[in-house]
């Protein structure tokens, strides 16, 4: 071969090449990315050409596909609504999809791997391919009772509830909220009005405040502080600091108690009758005590630092730096730099009511195919042993006692409940305190284990407490969860 052709053979097979490696890029490396890329309107064509399967709870639908007459053949309905939006999430055809609708997307438009058998069957018997059904753990009278509590009072917060000896969890409620219809149209131009109306709107409805958002946890944090307590030596009836104020260690800043009351009327308290007062002095003592070491090794066994998908991402609760003594001593107490989710709030009481056993929680029951036969089944798992058996009936019967002292509505005759609440300072200009309310009942036999936050004071501002605001939404709760809504 003369040179010239030579060079032309050359040049032909490295095009030859780079198109082979090309094609094996997008064909092959990439084409997951590309399919599952939720700008790909090909595959949205694709699965809107077919039913979508359905998110189940409880024996109702939250969200099915019924058939129209325009290009995107199925429309996606929430007949649950905004109640249930941090649960389902949305699947739009232009703003792709989050909640449930995405963490399990695979299941639901039917292209998962395990339905690899039902598409081949399909395609044999022309039967039309359908997407499989998600069945959740919720409890539907639950979530509504913890949306409808939240919003009646016109109030910005979360509601967890997990069941402690499963993980499953039983309500996860945001307010406000928004609803899922409104980004399931086929308009896009309707769509992007509602995307901007929903992302300007106050308050963040579109935020899963569940699962996404850190607060300070105030006095509920002095569970963990109480525990580290237990497990260094200490007893329900140890003698703890009864002073209505200290100094932080190496400065002059004054902690006081609330109101600046004393701890009891003696010089030192029971460590029972401290968390029942929920006194400040006695638990930044405490955390001085046991040291920073203790405190970050207990708050990782109940679930601090862990990355956490349920099937939604959770974020990681933390403590912060506690760079010094003093800011041990606020982290004690949950102010400083300790910052949680709702989620883990909820998750802390759950192991203490299910003996110190904590259980991943999950939102995913089951998954169904089209034929209805079952894919997938949840399998509880064990996170960590947060405590032991005997630490956690010392802290179940301490807040049997918190609970008895703690004022606001919605007690439940003939129920016992073991709580804590929590009153987070948190820079607020206006001095509007987060509320908190952490509990589990029955005490001796616990059902539910839940975490209310109720934001910036509710309806009370600077005078709001955890208990006045937060204790009787989570009574209502744990009321709907025990008598099935009634």
């Amino acid at each position: 071969m003369n040179k010239p052709l030579r060079r032309v053979a050359i040049a032909m097979m490295a095009m030859v090449v780079l198109l082979m490696a090309n094609a094996t890029y997008v064909q092959v490396i990439k084409a997951d990315e590309l399919r599952n890329d939720q700008r790909n309107s090909r595959t949205l064509y694709d699965e809107y050409s077919r039913p979508r399967g359905q998110i189940i709870a409880g024996g109702e639908s939250l969200a099915n596909s019924t058939e129209t007459n325009d290009n995107l053949r199925f429309l996606r309905n929430y007949p649950g609504g905004p109640a249930f939006a941090p649960v389902t999430g949305y699947h739009s055809f232009v703003y792709g999809s989050n909640g449930i609708e995405r963490a399990q997307n695979d299941i639901l438009n039917g292209t998962d791997d395990s339905l690899a058998f039902t598409r081949l069957s399909d395609l044999v018997t022309g039967r039309e391919p359908a997407g499989a059904d998600v069945e959740l753990t919720v409890n539907p009278a639950m979530q509504r009772t913890a949306y409808e509590q939240l919003t009646s009072k016109g109030f910005e917060g979360s509601v967890v509830a997990l069941d402690p000896k499963t993980g499953g969890i039983l309500a996860m409620a945001n307010a406000p909220s928004y609803d899922p219809n409104r980004l399931a149209g086929h308009s896009a131009e309707q769509l992007e009005q509602e995307w901007n109306a929903l992302n300007s709107q106050e308050g963040d409805p579109m935020t899963n405040r569940a699962v996404s958002e850190i607060y300070p946890p105030g006095s509920s944090f002095k569970m963990i502080t109480a525990a580290a307590a237990l497990e260094s030596g200490y007893t329900p009836n140890s003698p703890v600091q009864a002073a209505s104020s200290i100094t932080l260690p190496n400065t002059n800043t004054r902690l006081p108690n609330y109101n600046g009351n004393n701890c009891g009327s003696g010089s030192t308290a029971p460590l029972t009758e401290a968390l029942a007062r929920s006194c400040n002095t006695a638990f930044a003592e405490i955390a001085g005590d046991v040291g920073a070491e203790k405190m970050r090794e207990t708050a990782a066994s109940f679930g601090f630092g862990q990355d956490l998908n349920i099937p939604m991402r959770v974020a990681k609760s933390d403590m912060g730096p506690m760079e010094d003594a003093a800011a041990l001593y606020q982290s004690g107490i949950g102010q400083r730099d300790v910052r949680v989710t709702p989620m883990q709030n909820a998750m802390m009481v759950s192991a203490i009511a299910n003996g110190g056993s904590l259980m991943k929680p999950e939102l995913v029951k089951r998954t169904v195919a089209p034929d209805k036969e079952t894919i997938d089944e949840m399998d509880p798992q064990k996170l960590e042993q947060a405590v032991s058996p005997e630490v956690a009936g010392q802290l179940r019967d301490m807040m049997v006692q918190s609970e008895e002292r703690t004022k606001g509505s919605g007690k439940i005759a003939n129920v016992e409940i073991a709580s804590k609440t929590g009153t987070a300072q948190h820079g607020d200009a206006a001095d509007q305190p987060h509320g908190w309310y952490v509990a589990f009942a029955p005490a001796s036999d616990p059902q539910i284990a839940l975490a209310v936050i109720v934001e910036n004071g509710g309806d009370e501002g600077a005078e709001a407490t955890g208990g006045s605001i937060a204790a009787p939404i989570g009574r209502e709760v744990i009321r709907a969860g025990l008598q099935g809504g009634r």
